[in-house]
């Protein structure tokens, strides 16, 4: 095949999976717009809502480590069809029940959509396998999947909020899992397999090992939230899923093809990587909550916030969605102007400065929009970023489970920022949840300061990446040449 013809190929593969990235951000957006609906809907309060992510939290910690090995062993298409049915599954049940248990736990299964982008970036990296610049290709395509799954989450959540007003709850609960199902056929018929699996036989002692470890982490941390800060058994199962880390990593060590090769945590391109993604989840998914109730605080009753609607709340959610759009897009050329660890160093500092900006600028709607714009860039370059860093610098055999890697420790690090963040919201708090207090003031400072921080951490962390490190020269010399076929 000539080398147009190559590209050509795998542009119409990315362009399936885009699809793919679509729906995932359909599925991100599209309930939170009736989540009082649902809760009503289900006889529960509002404050049980919170059940429903942390179960899909956990479950997401949990399958993406299993599915992302099994993709580089039996297929990343594979896996992203099997993960798709299930999430599909999970879905149909949705709008067919009004059973708190049965709801709480199809809405955690349908977690498993969050290993399609790392099983689709490990795909684009195996297909492009003998491609001349494939750092570059993958980190393309890596940023188009990112653009798509925003657009997706910015629609559904217009599209979600629409519906809700005007059709009954079951019925608009039905729309993403038709979406959905047809997402499982897209695949199917548009997406070619990667070439090459490993194959080899399941780490299934591994899997469990770090199932414990992770369900008594994440356990404890939920437990936290709801027990307080002075509850001994919640720090006794946060202790426990932290001393479970050791025997599982001894396992895997002695283990001749282990579910997570650990000394990829020792590698000093793959280390850093996964610590920045372990310290952007603070910020991605332990402060978007945080930033919304702010903004519907009432600042004449409490002295801080901005009191907007629910329509005007969305707009922040929008223009930072679309700011993530532009992050995720510019990523890739400005990596191929600098250097990807430069990228990703101004990635994570944009983040940095753009919450750190909320310390002195806070009180308007404009100064909100702006922070949120900063952060927005740089988070949209560092989720697409991250997983094709994560393929470009593992080992060949690894690569579903490197990207894997990056959502998984995103994910903790998400769990334990909304631990810390509820907390801290909490202390100093006044009035009742019925009065929509959203948390004390040093709260929110405390939000910004931990996501400032800990972004600014990031930045210094890839400092030490070798200078080489997600291109094709790593590439290269890492004994893959690339050929023009």
């Amino acid at each position: 095949m000539t080398r147009a013809a190559t590209l050509g190929t795998l542009a119409t593969v990315v362009g399936f999976l885009a699809f793919v990235e679509f729906t995932s951000g359909v599925l991100q957006g599209y309930y939170t717009p009736m989540l009082t609906d649902i809760a009503r809907h289900l006889g529960i309060h509002d404050a049980d809502v919170n059940w429903l992510e942390g179960a899909q939290l956990m479950l997401s910690a949990l399958v993406v480590p299993a599915f992302a090995k099994l993709g580089d062993m039996v297929g990343h298409k594979r896996m992203l069809l099997i993960s798709t049915a299930l999430t599909a599954a999970a879905a149909l049940v949705l709008p067919f029940t009004d059973s708190f248990g049965i709801f709480l736990t199809a809405w955690a299964l349908m977690g498993f959509y969050v290993v399609w982008l790392p099983l689709e970036i490990a795909l684009i990296w195996s297909r492009s396998r003998r491609m001349e610049g494939r750092a570059v290709i993958t980190a393309r395509a890596a940023g188009f999947l990112v653009a798509a799954l925003e657009t997706g989450a910015i629609v559904g959540a217009l599209v979600g909020g629409a519906l809700i007003d005007s059709l009954p709850l079951t019925a608009v609960l039905l729309v993403p899992a038709v979406l959905i199902v047809i997402c499982f056929f897209v695949i199917l018929f548009g997406v070619k397999e990667s070439p090459e699996p490993t194959g080899g036989v399941f780490d299934t002692v591994g899997l469990v090992l770090i199932s414990f470890a992770l369900i008594a982490f994440t356990g404890g941390l939920s437990f936290l939230r709801l027990n307080g800060i002075a509850d001994p058994l919640s720090w006794g199962l946060v202790a426990l899923g932290i001393l479970l880390v050791w025997p599982f990593a001894a396992w895997e060590l002695r283990h001749e093809d282990p579910l997570i090769d650990v000394r990829m945590f020792r590698s000093p391109a793959l280390g850093p990587v996964f610590l920045t993604a372990g310290l952007f989840g603070v910020s991605v998914l332990g402060a978007q909550a945080p930033l919304s109730t702010f903004a519907r605080t009432d600042p004449e009753t409490y002295g801080y916030g901005l009191g907007t609607s629910g329509f005007a709340t969305s707009l922040i959610i929008g223009i930072y969605l679309i700011a993530m759009i532009v992050g995720a897009l510019l990523y890739p050329l400005i990596a191929r102007l600098t250097a990807p660890r430069l990228t990703l160093m101004g990635a994570s500092t944009l983040v940095g400065i753009g919450f750190l900006l909320f310390l002195p600028f806070h009180e308007t709607y404009v100064q909100v929009i702006v922070n949120m714009v900063i952060v927005g860039l740089g988070s949209g370059a560092l989720v697409a970023a991250l997983p094709a860093a994560a393929a470009s610098a593992a080992p060949a055999t690894q690569t579903g489970v490197a990207t894997g890697l990056t959502n998984s420790v995103k994910t903790v690090g998400g769990a334990i920022a909304s631990c810390v963040f509820g907390i801290a919201l909490l202390q100093g708090a006044t009035g009742s949840v019925s009065e929509g207090t959203a948390g004390s003031l040093s709260g929110y400072f405390t939000v910004w300061i931990v996501c400032g921080v800990t972004a600014l951490v990031a930045a210094v962390a890839l400092a030490f990446v070798p200078k080489t490190a997600f291109t094709d020269r790593a590439v290269a010399e890492a004994g893959v040449e690339p050929v023009v076929r």
